[in-house]
């Protein structure tokens, strides 16, 4: 195997599940792999919000002047999105190096594609020797393949209903589940502003939104008070929507819990919060009609989603185009974005955990919807559709899942319109 869709397509093909939560293979292989990281490490879980947050620390970090290694999931586009090693995405020769690294110490050991993945990034974080490294949580955190390394300081995000099967039902099941990458001793910063006890029960240093950080918003500015004291006149993060204030908070609580070994300078924290990307989060494609881009899966998303379209200016119409996994709170999500949309474009996602576009249609008139709903065999379709009866001055908001929004992406850029 020489190119790294082989390697893809053999890792894929090591383990009979897609997802199989639980560390004893991962230790196993970890522990014959030499990549036991000799930087500092912060580790992020959350049911939403993680992938900002990464972003922001890579990026506030990258303008410190280190050389960071960033690895998170899913991707988009291409597999490299996962690993960026001094802000570039890994490239294919180092990516498939890093396979044969895993694959010459795995003996027989089955490993997950994102098992297979992570020890992979790992590898490559420790060979290129970065200076610090952000890894964001897969699924929970406890049981997490990420968590095989002991983070210097963990974050978590928010609490909320996903992945039920895997995490629990409720939030005091899954905030156990995301409290396991705290370690005794160790800072854990929690931006969840109501946590369930099982987090306020789990070992470390706990800092927590509103005790012992927080921010404050303002028109055209914020401040954010922490452990490091004050820092005031903030611009507001390039990342769209008022959330994103806590996000970065978290991120900044994290930089001054390890400000001995990592400092960061004012202007560092200023340059990096303005030059932080992240694609697929309230991303405003440019042009007419206006296109938004939202990976948003669960109820507690649809609801930022929800408020990031109210602040963002009248359209008469507003289509959105919706394709969802079929283990998603589909009908809550509905609910919670039906009063924001005009017009629904379900659409089809390839898959085995994928809703059809009729399982959608059927859960948007079982909320009682009185909105006009269509359906279509893929997102593709669906967004061609939306663009062709859209107004110049409409907005069509594409979201329901990472699948969705990827090929709403490969649309668009096979279609003229450029997406970062």
């Amino acid at each position: 195997m020489n190119t790294l869709e082989e390697w893809l397509a053999y890792v894929e093909r090591q383990h009979p599940q897609a997802i199989a939560l639980g560390l004893e293979r991962v230790q196993e292989v970890f522990s014959r792999l030499d990549a036991a990281p000799a930087f500092p490490v912060i580790t992020v879980a959350g049911t939403n919000g993680k992938g900002s947050t990464t972003a922001m620390l890579e990026s506030v970090l990258a303008c410190a002047g280190y050389r960071t290694g960033l690895y998170g999931s899913p991707h988009l586009l291409r597999y490299n999105e996962r690993l960026r090693i001094g802000r570039r995405e890994a490239d294919d020769g180092a990516l498939v190096e890093a396979f044969r690294a895993v694959e010459a110490v795995r003996g027989n050991v089955p490993l997950t594609y994102f098992e297979y993945g992570t020890l992979g990034a790992l590898w490559l974080l420790a060979r290129e020797r970065v200076d610090v490294a952000v890894l964001e949580v897969g699924l929970g955190g406890r049981l997490d393949a990420v968590n095989v390394v002991d983070a210097d300081c963990a974050v978590v995000t928010s609490i909320g209903i996903d992945h039920v099967d895997y995490l629990g039902p409720t939030r005091e099941h899954i905030g156990k589940e995301k409290a396991g990458i705290f370690r005794a001793g160790r800072p854990a910063v929690i931006a969840e502003p109501h946590p369930p006890a099982t987090l306020l029960a789990a070992p470390g240093r706990q800092l927590r939104i509103g005790r012992d950080f927080g921010y404050a918003a303002q028109p055209s500015q914020w401040a954010y008070w922490g452990p490091g004291g004050r820092r005031a006149a903030l611009a507001y993060p390039a990342l769209r929507g008022a959330i994103q204030l806590r996000n970065a908070s978290a991120a900044l609580c994290a930089l001054d819990a390890l400000h001995d070994r990592l400092p960061v300078a004012m202007q560092d924290v200023r340059r990096g919060l303005a030059e932080v990307e992240l694609p697929g989060r309230f991303q405003v494609v440019p042009g007419r009609p206006q296109i938004i881009l939202d990976v948003a899966h669960n109820v507690e998303a649809a609801g930022e989603l929800a408020r990031n379209l109210d602040a963002s200016g009248f359209a008469s119409e507003t289509i959105a185009v919706c394709g969802m996994l079929r283990d998603k709170d589909v009908r809550g999500v509905l609910s919670v974005l039906d009063r924001r949309v005009t017009r629904w474009m379900f659409c089809s996602l390839r898959g085995p955990r994928a809703a059809s576009a009729d399982h959608l249609v059927a859960a948007h008139r079982a909320i009682g919807s009185l909105n006009p709903a269509q359906a279509f065999d893929s997102p593709a379709q669906a967004l061609a559709h939306a663009r062709e009866i859209a107004g110049e001055n409409d907005k069509i908001v594409v979201f329901g899942s990472f699948l969705t929004v990827a090929e709403a992406m490969q649309w668009l850029n096979n279609n003229k319109t450029s997406i970062r």
